[in-house]
């Protein structure tokens, strides 16, 4: 194989692996973004209002948070723009929660309503890792592993307000 053909694949093959690296750090960005400002705008429309799940809401706020700034950081740290949610999905997210809300604001039926928000979150992330387990950084692997548990004990500690 001639030398210059064998250092384009090598080089072919490491672009490819940082774009995997990205794709992951990129939909666990999005996934907590969306979900902390979800989280936010519900939090909005319980406020003044005695819900047992509002604790539990604000703690899993900050868990999403905490998971959006660190991929933040590691997508920057890669010389990469981060990419929002568009504008439009917000506005559904906003516009589906106060709705809502207003047809029945029972913790049971907020814990329902994240708990399925979650879990089509869970079910993406576990295509994910699958996916990209071989080829993504063992520290992006591990960050993926741990959102995912992250988002299951969320869907764990939600089901007590069923």
């Amino acid at each position: 194989m001639n030398k210059n053909i064998f250092l384009y694949h090598n080089n072919q093959r490491k672009d490819e692996i940082m774009n995997e690296n990205i794709e992951l750090l990129e939909y666990i960005y999005k996934d907590a973004s969306m979900a902390a400002f979800t989280l936010e705008e519900l939090l909005k429309d319980l406020n003044g209002r005695d819900n047992k799940i509002i604790k539990p809401c604000e703690d899993i706020l900050k868990g999403y948070e905490r998971y959006r700034d660190e991929t933040k950081e590691k997508i920057l740290k890669l010389d990469t723009e981060v990419k929002e949610e568009n504008i439009l999905s917000k506005m559904g997210a906003k516009m589906g929660i106060k709705k809502e809300v207003l047809h029945d604001n029972s913790d049971a039926s907020i814990a329902d309503m994240l708990i399925k928000g979650i879990s089509m979150g869970t079910i993406d992330m576990e295509k994910k890792i699958e996916n990209y387990k071989e080829n993504v950084d063992k520290e992006n692997l591990k960050l993926a592993k741990d959102f995912y548990q992250f988002q299951q004990e969320n869907i764990e500690e939600l089901k007590k307000h069923l």
